[in-house]
């Protein structure tokens, strides 16, 4: 069986997230149901303070969110890098989520900052080629060196870099596939006037109205960017 490794490293600072699934279970909710085959093992690494997985315990990660920055000296940020960098070594395959695409891109030889365009939140489209979708996006740091030897795969005026796909086995987005309609609209209210200003939450909101976020969007993708390698 297909072993998948969770990292989450965003902290759940109620009550912003109280009574909503933890990231890391979020994502398995997300991801199973397309990859079932798999099985998965989430750590807990920015709120309990789990130790990063052996390279042997696993097949394939996913590297989740976070409130941090790149360059934010947490405990795990050096430990984390050498991982993925062992990862890239061994051809683990690893798929990163909005911090996991700065991350990975910050390793791997790009670079992530705090970017001109803000704080970018809500239900926005990005072209990924000929064709959009709409996706969830609440960041506001972005890639703004790409990694020699990545490619972009999706784009959006405010977001120049909206997912990567690398020559070796690892791809990222910088939006939020794993999380529901529902669950977003509830935490942008929660962070009316504390994580966001008034206007940034209303307007994320109302965003929903407009756009149409698939419930399983990128999950089959990224089932297939495993199976690609994992066989």
């Amino acid at each position: 069986m297909v072993r998948i490794a969770v990292l989450d490293v965003t902290g759940h600072p109620l009550p912003l997230l109280e009574g909503l699934p933890r990231v890391g279970e979020q994502i398995i909710s997300w991801l199973s149901p397309a990859l079932p085959e798999a099985s998965y093992r989430w750590y807990d690494i920015e709120e309990n303070g789990e130790d990063l997985p052996d390279i042997d315990a696993f097949d394939g990660v996913v590297l989740s969110g976070s409130e941090h920055g790149v360059y934010d000296a947490t405990p795990w940020n050096r430990p984390l890098r050498i991982f993925l960098l062992k990862c890239k070594e061994q051809s683990k395959p690893i798929f990163g989520i909005c911090f996991g695409h700065q991350m990975m891109a910050d390793t791997f030889g790009g670079h992530a900052e705090y970017a001109n365009q803000g704080v970018i939140v809500g239900a926005r489209a990005f072209e990924f080629g000929d064709t959009s979708q709409d996706a969830h996006v609440w960041h506001k740091d972005q890639v703004t060196i790409v990694p020699p030897g990545a490619r972009i795969t999706a784009r959006a005026p405010y977001c120049p870099v909206g997912a990567l796909e690398y020559d070796f086995p690892a791809a990222s987005v910088q939006f939020h596939p794993e999380y529901s309609e529902y669950q977003l609209c509830e935490i942008f209210r929660r962070a009316r006037d504390d994580f966001l200003t008034g206007a940034e939450a209303d307007g994320a909101v109302q965003s929903f109205v407009q756009t149409d976020v698939k419930t399983d969007l990128m999950a089959h993708e990224t089932a297939a960017f495993f199976r690609k390698y994992l066989k």
